[in-house]
């Protein structure tokens, strides 16, 4: 939008009752985020300059959530719940301000794109004093109606306020507007409350703007977009949209998806090119995957980097702190955390490294683990490059394995290894003859 300065006023203030849940509403995730994150994420691609959330009253959780999102926000508290109108107002001090346009956002719309706010705003640069976003729902019962005069916007009815022929209009209000940023604190003033429910509603704003001469128009989006989440039933609903955009980006991107609806994302997964992702994957928040890696069945990654040509799964755990080096193979019924593993290491099986540094082409055997922890604090193993830790080895940390060590198998090692050393650490085998046969002997006499 040019040098056009933009203030978005995210309201964040709904319950959810519907949700059956202490979490607020705006908090519950979509695609690893929160309802809020993914709006304000959408308002900062659409060039905000400055971004207003409104809250409710005792709500620090929310306010949290959108300072760590959008640091520079201001919050604000809407402590009676009066209207929509009386929510905006609520954030009194960011109008005062001042912006060329003003956007009013809901917490609880996830999936509303920044194209689409650019789209929203664009008539206000052409003169507009207020634009609106309308959809087309299968079913219109309950929203308020968009009522039109070929390309102008005449007034937006509210359902218990429209006329029998207002409410077969199928153009409805998403909720979402535009505002002329010089003209919207004045607006917002003007509107009253006298309606069937009692409330200030923002909807108001077009009539207000048509009496003073302005243009109010309508931007149509897309029903999906702009759809808001009010119970677990739509929290699934807005979950399955998502992926189905992500799991598309991810394969136009040049990933190769064998069963794209078996594949689960977060909203900030990035994969390289000729990524193959076998089914039933789950991408957490935090990862990120390099070009040419292979993910086999039922892996399940966060907060994690691999980096190009790394292998892994099947039944692969990567957890927050994971970072895999070119080329690393990590196999079946493996988990790491917190671990920095070299380029061409191997962990094949059924192993654990947790809080450690694996060098470069070492191997670690069936059922190693690194034993991190003691109940009460974490510590680290170091683990050379080129070693080779044997089947079934317990590392116990802190402890450092050598470069090019060797680690006997079943060893439990509670001491540093030097380099190109042998650890063993088991008791000695012993063999008795004959011990088998004198045991069974004995166990079949009557009394023995």
């Amino acid at each position: 939008m040019g040098d056009r300065s933009l203030l978005v006023v995210v309201l964040a203030a709904g319950e959810g009752t519907r949700m059956a849940s202490k979490t607020p509403k705006v908090l519950h995730k979509v695609a690893g985020r929160t309802m809020l994150h993914h709006v304000l994420a959408a308002t900062a691609a659409a060039g905000a300059t400055r971004t207003a959330v409104v809250i409710g009253p005792d709500r620090d959780d929310v306010a949290a959530e959108a300072h760590r999102v959008a640091p520079e926000a201001q919050v604000f508290v809407q402590r009676d719940r009066l209207g929509t109108a009386h929510a905006v107002l609520a954030a009194r001090a960011a109008l005062e301000h001042g912006a060329d346009d003003v956007l009013v956002l809901y917490a609880d719309t996830p999936l509303v794109r920044a194209e689409t706010l650019a789209r929203l705003r664009a008539p206000l640069a052409a003169g507009a004093g207020v634009a609106v976003l309308g959809f087309r729902p299968d079913d219109p019962t309950g929203y308020g109606r968009l009522v039109t005069e070929g390309d102008a916007l005449v007034a937006i009815r509210e359902e218990k306020d429209a006329s029998a022929a207002e409410r077969a209009i199928t153009f409805c209000n998403a909720g979402l507007m535009a505002l002329s940023g010089r003209e919207a604190l004045a607006l917002l003033e003007r509107i009253g409350n006298a309606n069937a429910k009692g409330e200030y509603y923002l909807t108001d704003a077009v009539e207000l703007a048509r009496a003073d001469g302005r243009a109010a128009v309508a931007i149509e989006a897309p029903v999906e977009e702009v759809a808001g989440v009010n119970s677990r039933v739509q929290l699934a609903e807005a979950e399955a949209i998502l992926q189905a955009r992500l799991r598309h980006v991810a394969m136009i991107g040049g990933a190769t998806l064998i069963a794209p609806e078996t594949v689960f994302f977060s909203a900030d997964t990035t994969l390289g090119r000729d990524v193959l992702v076998e089914p039933h994957v789950v991408f957490g928040p935090g990862v990120r995957v390099g070009d040419d890696v292979v993910i086999h069945s039922f892996c399940h990654l966060e907060g994690a980097v691999l980096e190009a040509g790394v292998t892994i799964g099947p039944y692969a755990r990567l957890r927050p702190g994971t970072r895999l080096d070119t080329g690393v193979r990590i196999g079946n019924f493996v988990e790491t955390k917190a671990s920095h593993i070299e380029s061409g290491a191997k962990v094949n099986h059924l192993s654990y490294v947790g809080d450690a540094h694996v060098g470069a082409g070492a191997n670690l055997g069936a059922g190693t683990i690194t034993c991190n922890y003691d109940g009460f604090a974490k510590y680290r193993t170091e683990i050379g490059e080129g070693a080779f830790i044997g089947v079934n080895s317990a590392l116990v940390a802190p402890v450092r394995i050598g470069k090019g060590a060797y680690v006997g198998t079943g060893a439990v090692i509670t001491s540093d290894v030097p380099e190109d050393a042998l650890a063993v650490a088991r008791a000695r085998q012993v063999v008795k003859d004959g011990w088998a046969k004198a045991f069974r002997a004995r166990r079949a006499k009557p009394g023995s």
